[in-house]
């Protein structure tokens, strides 16, 4: 209350290796909005009535989003990724883990991760330096903790085709079809961006201009990349009529294929490079978007990734770099294809057939 009565707002998140708790506010109201994050963070009271609360919304979170198509298959893909390892795992849980959470073992996840030589603290705007420091030294120099390293690394390997139908009554079907890729650190990571913006990043991307501008097979169509600190993945995701899903398949199939044989031209190169670094520019604009980019660089890599250092790694960025790339990530037997709909038993043949390389191919 005290932050939003300032006109700030304040938020937290979760995703797959960080929690990130997070507020902005005007300048002038950094130093009490700074000690609060540092009670919640450090100092949390975690109290039963909240607990109990707080178990109801995520019970109720869980079950909207496996009502959500567009959600639920990308936890399918996941789990296709990532077998038997928590990333292919439901980020929130499942009624039967958030069920058992007591006190006591919140209490002891916290010793466990929240141990000052496991946290970032990253400001970004109108301040003091210096001021920063001797607060936090004032308000953290005595806190202590425990850290229990608990990772567990990605070992796994995939040799062949993998798929997950999940049949529902919904009003389009939702597709993500994936490939294990790069971690966060690797050298190719900007290479593997730039391919995945030419393919789906944006409105003049091949896959938004083929397969919904030409032949009107999507109403929506992106492909992305994410990564983690062992792993990775590169996506393609789409929600499409349920009569053309097979059509909608087997297009995408087909472009990810010439990808893979090197068919990227010059221009779509050059494109997809120049609009990778405006959107970055222009992101660090945003005083919320430099704070986690500085944040996430220092977790992922333990410095700080400058936006020179950027610019030269692109600009240092080659066709052939992309293409070999491509020829590396999208191999037919690392690929993965969730489906959420009303799929049926022909469709799901047909799509089992593309998937596996003997299928309907593309006009």
């Amino acid at each position: 209350g005290s932050i939003e009565g300032v006109g700030g707002t304040l938020n937290a998140f979760t995703g797959e290796e960080q929690t990130c708790y997070y507020a902005k506010v005007p300048a002038r109201h950094f130093e009490p909005t700074l000690d609060i994050l540092c009670d919640m963070t450090f100092f949390p009271l975690i109290q039963k009535d909240d607990l109990e609360r707080e178990r109801s919304i995520i019970l109720e979170e869980i079950k909207m989003y496996h009502d959500l198509p567009q959600y639920y298959v990308l936890e399918l893909l996941d789990s296709l990724v990532w077998p038997d390892h928590p990333l292919g795992k439901n980020l929130a849980g499942t009624a039967a883990t958030v069920g058992a959470m007591t006190q006591k073992s919140l209490r002891q996840f916290h010793r466990d991760h929240y141990a000052p030589d496991n946290v970032v603290i990253s400001l970004c705007g109108n301040f003091v330096h210096e001021d920063v420091v001797r607060f936090l030294e004032e308000k953290l120099g005595n806190f202590h903790s425990e850290l229990r390293e608990e990772c567990r690394l990605f070992m796994g390997g995939q040799k062949s085709a993998r798929m997950n139908f999940f049949r529902k009554e919904t009003e389009q079907v939702h597709l993500a079809l994936g490939f294990p890729s790069l971690k966060a650190d690797h050298q190719d990571i900007y290479a593997l961006t730039v391919l995945s913006i030419l393919l789906g990043g944006n409105m003049s991307s091949r896959l938004f201009d083929e397969v919904r501008e030409q032949r009107g097979l999507a109403y929506s169509i992106y492909s992305t990349v994410k990564s983690y600190a062992d792993t990775g993945i590169f996506m393609v995701k789409a929600g499409v009529d349920n009569k053309k899903i097979v059509d909608a398949v087997a297009l995408i199939v087909k472009i990810l294929r010439q990808l893979r044989r090197g068919s990227i031209k010059e221009s779509e190169f050059v494109r997809a490079r120049e609009y990778f670094l405006g959107q970055f520019v222009l992101g660090l604009e945003d005083t919320m978007e430099h704070m986690m980019w500085v944040g996430e660089s220092m977790i992922e890599r333990d410095r700080i990734r400058t936006l020179g250092e950027v610019v030269y790694r692109l600009n240092g960025l080659t066709l052939d770099d992309v293409r070999r790339v491509a020829n590396e990530i999208l191999k037919d037997k690392r690929m993965s294809l969730a489906v959420v709909g009303p799929l049926k038993d022909e469709q799901e043949k047909d799509l089992r057939e593309i998937i596996e390389g003997a299928g309907p191919k593309a006009d």
